[in-house]
């Protein structure tokens, strides 16, 4: 059984995408955040900032190291989780929830289509932890 949302998007880069509308929220997975250990900062960018698909939006820093945060789509940040900034760990106790990072407009449906579904990620997942 997967731990990853089937009502989500993955990308290689281990962030995820909740399509809502033309819009897409954005954090990372249960398996990045076991990787990166207790997250102790993060930087987001600001809203109206545009990225285009699988750019470096932000970083966060856990206690083993510095990761780059990648968007999934390409967009223009529309909302950013202000709170995160104040207690980053959420993004260790919830992921998939109140750890989002960014709600991004999405530019091109084809930027979602080009992600992988739960099932795909955590195939993915299983043939990088090899």
């Amino acid at each position: 059984m997967s731990s990853y949302p089937d009502d989500r998007r993955y990308s290689k880069d281990h962030e995820w995408l909740k399509v809502e509308g033309d819009l897409g929220r954005v954090g990372v997975t249960d398996y990045a955040q076991k990787q990166l250990g207790d997250v102790v900062f993060l930087e987001l960018p600001a809203v109206g900032a545009k990225f285009k698909a699988h750019e470096r939006f932000g970083t966060v820093e856990s206690v083993k190291a510095v990761s780059e945060l990648y968007c999934p789509v390409g967009g223009e940040i529309v909302e950013v989780h202000g709170d995160l900034a104040q207690k980053p760990e959420a993004i260790n106790t919830d992921p998939h929830g109140e750890g989002w990072m960014i709600v991004v407009k999405i530019a091109d449906k084809k930027d979602v289509d080009a992600l992988m579904d739960a099932a795909a990620y955590a195939a993915h997942v299983a043939s990088e932890a090899k």
